[in-house]
């Protein structure tokens, strides 16, 4: 019985045995590629490879490699649970040859591992091949077509168009025709499955992608050659895997049956007894694979980018659980341990962070679980105001689901219990808008590479030099968003730390004669060092010097340093499970976040800081292993970062010896004295189970004392310099709290006044009152309102006060003050808000008489 395990191996040992390389997945967060979040090819981590920008690792290479599909050209998320084998996360089975076999090895192979390693029957195989295109001025690809005749009659090949048989990974870059394998998986078929390829039919699927790379699209649209020939395959382990066990659906593989039924387990549900349930187990299975991997490789849940993207995939997964299984409390973080313990051979770096993945992944359920809640609540009080509507807006079914989460289907569930529908095609209006505003305020345009140099390129020597000569290899123009141009430039070589690691980028000139080219940003592109400037020189050719500004780099460096001092003072101190999780480390300040459960105490804090300039003081000398085996680093005790890539060689920084070692590719004092003392400004939560610490060192610690000083030389100024500052400012709270215990009374008194005075005036208690008011200047209509409401709980007080130009109101009632607020502030023009019992706000216009408003409260309390 295969399993997907032995599938995978079996994939694996076959092409070692053609002398192909074994290399590891790249990690799923994609830190070098502007144009992509997560890894969603095998071919992304070899793209400079085809373009012949970076050497290959071998030949010959082959690998599994994770990848998710949620963005961007290959976006399977809608699909994903809705039918049988889309996922969004997936292993990618693929050889892989760069400029060594091309076509008739890549088919004679992929024939070899189907049939006689995997056992397929050769009849029920079929093949697509590329048919050419007109448009682009490509033929037919007769010698795929030919080299197919070898194992397969002519009826079961099949050429197709651009759509099916060109591939691409996105608007530009590397691409070619492609042949496809596919399988018939109909029981007892008799006859032919060729109609049915590319069809969508379920049960005749495609298996394999033999991708012949020899194109690059340019950002014109057009073609030219490859230097290179090569070989790109993509198998899905999954699919592969179904076929092998005799299922028709992936969520029926051994691993994810074994998630599926854990999803079963905690839900009560049967899967395979409702459609609707059947389609939200499918959901969370997949989608918790993709949410732990991604956090697991370094990317947290946030509001912004990729960070976005994962919490998006994590809320529908709960959505669907809250929706149709009943889940209304975290339960996505219960799936880690098995899903951990299911890949622990194959990606064991999930198993290790287990415990923190959980924990981020159940903070942000119970973040989206409030918010769901607070939807509920606000879609409650939009049908109190509108009872007699039978139809949503569809801009405040838009809100909810931009705002709160909720899907149109969750909005439309729960209006068809009270007989209402959405106005759908308003919804549909606000979605487009939304998503043409967010296409506008993102969209680049990027043009392509103009080359000046053939060669090696992007040698970074900015850990040795300040200033290099250097040669602009090649250059393209970028419009940003806004229409701004800038020009993206790579050298031979560069002094220029490219942004990575958490570490900011330099900044700098290119300086010939007069001729002087700001550089505002750097940044890397897989290997190559991409250098932002906003405007061009005059003449691109010859040498130039590239000068870093060495002050900005040596705060930053120091900066960096005192990570690695705290990210060892934390071990240390709170214990080895905390691990970094991300980090910033600027000109002004260092931010570091970090795995551990809970807030640290003043003690702990203090610990910290003491350890680390304690290590400051000691004078540790950087040592610097330039090129180590990372098997070695490993042994010798460097901690390396989940989610990063790492060769077979690495750099190691220490300091202290065993103190503090990690892999780092990022700058750093020469000396701990540099750093001079190190403060931590504030500690604070960035994401479940991760703590956020941010600190300065050197001069960012001294301009930190220096403002401090002069906010307490303000401070003195504004007590009329006493001599003991602390005690004039103790004196000063306790005159402030007697008087705010003065206004205390005064109001009780005021309020008891006032009611006696309606009382007289015929007004009955409890009872709803709207009157115009006189208070001080100084007192808050909040809190005299609520003097009101501890006199009559049961009254309903509508107040009005002006003060100056403006006017201020005020509403306290047993319940819903809040909805008689928004309904009154329609029909006043008032701005503000507040709860069941206590609302407040100001009138954006001159106030109706009394008599105008106790009509509109009149009628909306009786409506």
């Amino acid at each position: 019985m295969w399993t997907l395990a032995s599938v995978r191996k079996a994939f694996l040992d076959f092409f070692a045995a053609k002398n192909h390389l074994i290399v590891p997945s790249a990690p799923l967060v994609n830190k070098n590629d502007p144009t992509l979040f997560f890894t969603n090819a095998g071919m992304n981590p070899f793209k400079d490879v085809f373009m012949g920008f970076q050497d290959p690792p071998a030949p010959r290479v082959a690998d599994t490699q994770k990848c998710l599909r949620v963005s961007g050209k290959h976006n399977d998320l809608e699909e994903v649970g809705h039918d049988t084998y889309h996922h969004t996360f997936f292993e990618m089975l693929g050889n892989w040859s760069f400029g060594d076999y091309f076509k008739a090895e890549a088919i004679a192979w992929a024939w070899e591992l189907l049939t006689q390693v995997y056992k397929l029957p050769p009849e029920k195989l079929y093949a697509t091949v590329f048919g050419g295109d007109e448009q682009w001025k490509l033929p037919k690809d007769e010698e795929a077509y030919e080299l197919w005749r070898q194992y397969l009659p002519a009826e079961r090949i099949r050429f197709f168009g651009r759509k099916d048989n060109f591939w691409e990974m996105g608007d530009t870059g590397p691409c070619g025709p492609c042949t496809e394998i596919h399988i018939d998986l109909r029981p007892d078929a008799k006859d032919s499955a060729t109609p049915l390829l590319n069809s969508g039919n379920p049960l005749v699927i495609e298996l394999w992608n033999l991708v012949f790379i020899q194109y690059n699209r340019r950002a014109d649209g057009s073609l030219e050659p490859l230097p290179l020939k090569s070989v790109d395959t993509g198998m899905g382990l999954e699919r592969l895997t179904m076929v092998l066990q005799g299922k028709t659906s992936t969520y029926d593989i051994d691993v994810l049956e074994k998630v599926r039924r854990e999803v079963e387990r905690l839900s009560g549900k049967v899967y395979g007894a409702h459609a609707r349930s059947d389609v939200a187990i499918r959901v969370i299975t997949d989608h918790i694979r993709a949410i732990a991997f991604a956090i697991a490789d370094g990317q947290i849940p946030s509001n912004t980018g990729a960070g976005y993207v994962l919490r998006r995939i994590l809320r529908r997964a709960l959505r669907y659980g809250y929706q149709y299984l009943d889940l209304h409390s975290p339960f996505l973080h219960k799936l880690v341990p098995t899903l951990a313990q299911l890949y622990a051979d194959i990606f064991p770096e999930l198993q290790q962070q287990s415990e923190s993945v959980s924990r981020i992944i159940e903070g942000e359920e119970e973040s989206f679980l409030r918010t769901l809640g607070r939807g509920i609540q606000k879609l409650e009080q939009y049908l109190q105001q509108h009872k007699d509507s039978h139809t949503l807006p569809g801009e405040v079914a838009f809100e909810l689901y931009d705002t709160y989460g909720f899907p149109l289907d969750l909005t439309q569930l729960i209006l068809r219990e009270r007989d209402m529908t959405v106005d759908t095609e308003g919804f549909e209006r606000a979605l487009n808008q939304q998503k043409e505003r967010s296409r506008q305020a993102t969209q680049k345009s990027w043009g392509d590479w103009v080359e000046f140099y053939e060669g090696e390129h992007s040698h970074f020597m900015g850990y040795d030099a300040y200033e290099v000569r250097a040669r602009i290899m090649r250059v393209r123009e970028v419009q940003e968003a806004g229409g701004k141009i800038r020009y993206h430039l790579v050298l031979d070589q560069t002094p220029f730390y490219p942004e990575g690691g958490g570490q900011v980028s330099d900044t700098g000139y290119l300086q010939r004669e007069k001729d002087r080219i700001f550089i505002e940003a750097v940044y890397r592109e897989q290997d190559s060092i991409i250098h932002v400037a906003s405007q061009l020189p005059r003449d691109l050719e010859g040498e130039w010097f590239a000068t870093i500004d060495i002050p900005r780099r040596e705060i930053i460096s120091r900066h960096h340093t005192a990570t690695h001092l705290l990210h060892a003072a934390l071990r240390e101190i709170l214990g080895t499970h905390v691990r970094q999780s991300g980090s910033l480390v600027a000109p002004d300040r260092l931010r570091f976040d970090f795995t551990h459960p809970q807030r640290l105490s003043s003690e702990e804090i203090q610990a910290i800081e003491e350890l680390v300039n304690t290590k400051i003081s000691s004078a540790l000398i950087r040592k610097e292993y330039r090129s180590i085996a990372y098997e070695e680093a490993i042994r010798m005790g460097a901690l390396a970062f989940f989610g990063e890539k790492y060769g077979e060689k690495v750099r190691m920084i220490e300091f202290g010896g065993k103190f503090s070692r990690e892999l780092c590719g990022g700058t750093h004092a020469q000396n701990t004295l540099e750093l001079r003392f190190f403060k931590i400004l504030s500690e604070s939560a960035s994401a479940a189970g991760v703590r956020r610490i941010e600190a300065v060192v050197a001069q960012a610690y001294q301009q930190w004392v220096e403002s401090r000083l002069k906010e307490l030389h303000d401070m003195k100024s504004l007590l009329k310099n006493p001599p003991q500052p602390i005690r004039a400012l103790e004196k000063m709270l306790q005159t402030l709290e007697e008087t705010q215990e003065n206004l205390r009374r005064w109001q009780q008194v005021y309020a008891r006044m006032l009611l006696a005075q309606w009382q007289k005036e015929g007004l009955t208690l409890p009872g709803v009152i709207v009157r115009e008011i006189a208070l001080p200047e100084s007192t808050s209509l909040r809190e005299f309102a609520g003097a009101l409401q501890q006199l009559s709980p049961q009254s309903t007080f509508i107040l009005l006060v002006r003060q100056g130009d403006s006017t201020e109101i005020g509403i306290c009632a047993p319940n819903q003050a809040n909805t008689l607020f928004q309904t009154l502030a329609e029909k006043l023009g008032a701005k503000g808000g507040g709860n069941a019992r206590l609302a407040v706000g100001k009138l954006s216009r001159p106030a109706p008489p009394i008599q105008e408003i106790e009509q509109i409260v009149s009628l909306t309390l009786h409506s």
